[in-house]
């Protein structure tokens, strides 16, 4: 096992990498205890949970909302839940950020953690403190930075992962390559078929070399005011594709990083070459890196984005694999590059 800190603005923040659920009650500072999970970790692994109250949700993006957020407060106060209850989220970036943000908020601020069972909120949603729900279809529109007090990243969780969960766990494991690690991104490419075999030592270092790409990211730029955007590349495109598209999240964010690379190729940054690179790994991990749907309606989702400032928004390019950089970019030349990509 090994743990990585993050020291935020209102607590230390430690991840535990290759640690159990099984072991998920040493972590926790309190008796007074409500798990939340889902339909579907709770059918695989509810024997392994601790003996506390319990929450479950369903599943799916559709249910990331204020109305769910509100469904658990009710539940709580019927608990007698108190500014001293620790909630623990057992899930996806669904469970957790949905956990988070109903602990930041509940009595103005309850204690949290989490257990990630999935790939894709293993190496990113459930490590950085972004907390948030879904409002009107559009991702994370209302939430709160606040550190979990840790984050267990279980690999058996991830053994009853489907295969499309999954891929879109490498999704993120590539952004981060791409923006940060040539060396990360070279695995990848060298190990690609012992990751999709789930090969334990390969997953332990894509959780391992993210989560220290993501940490050391965030413990310099917590409230994402500059380097932290770095995190976002792909995902401009990605939400907006996600929105309009109905795809998950990890296979849009797959095609925004196809657009936004191909930008870089645009403006004489990247080469073509690792431009070719970034697209065969995307395929090699079965991941989609073309867009078969209606561009303007990709567009027209794509200018709510919260990261807008007018008629430009914060964008991640690359100069090469391993080298990001956050320009301003006129919308206007986003909708040049994904006519012709």
């Amino acid at each position: 096992m090994k743990r990585i800190d993050i020291q935020g603005t209102t607590r230390r923040s430690s991840i535990y990498i290759g640690e159990s659920l099984k072991n998920l009650a040493r972590y926790i500072p309190s008796r007074d205890v409500v798990l939340i999970t889902d339909d579907r970790v709770s059918h695989y692994y509810k024997h392994d949970f601790p003996q506390f109250r319990t929450i479950t949700i369903g599943t799916g993006e559709r249910i990331k909302t204020m109305e769910t957020a509100a469904d658990i407060y009710q539940e709580l106060l019927a608990m007698n839940a108190q500014r001293s209850t620790f909630l623990v989220g057992i899930g996806g970036g669904i469970v957790c950020d949905i956990t988070g943000f109903v602990a930041s908020t509940f009595l103005r601020g309850v204690p949290f953690g989490f257990v990630s069972s999935t790939l894709l909120s293993q190496v990113d949603a459930s490590v950085g403190g972004k907390n948030g729900v879904n409002f009107q279809g559009f991702k994370n529109m209302v939430g709160v930075f606040n550190q979990p007090e840790f984050v267990i990243c279980d690999p058996d969780l991830l053994q009853t992962l489907p295969e499309r969960e999954l891929l879109c766990g490498f999704a993120e494991v590539v952004k981060h390559a791409v923006i940060e690690d040539p060396e990360l991104f070279a695995f990848m490419e060298n190990n690609t078929s012992e990751a999709l075999a789930l090969n334990r030592q390969v997953i332990e270092r894509f959780v391992h070399d993210s989560v220290v790409i993501k940490s050391t990211i965030v413990n310099r730029d917590e409230k994402e005011k500059g380097e932290r955007r770095k995190l976002n590349f792909g995902h401009t495109f990605g939400h907006a594709i996600e929105k309009t598209t109905g795809i998950p999240h990890g296979e849009a964010v797959s095609i925004g990083m196809v657009f936004a690379a191909a930008l870089s190729v645009r403006k004489a940054m990247l080469s073509e070459e690792e431009f070719h690179r970034i697209i065969r790994l995307l395929n090699n991990f079965k991941l989609p890196t073309s867009l078969d749907h209606d561009k303007q309606q990709v567009m027209d989702a794509l200018k709510k984005d919260k990261k807008r400032e007018g008629d430009h928004i914060h964008f991640v390019l690359l100069h090469r694999i391993g080298k990001s950089a956050v320009e301003k970019i006129a919308i206007s030349e986003l909708g040049r590059i994904i006519d012709i990509t």
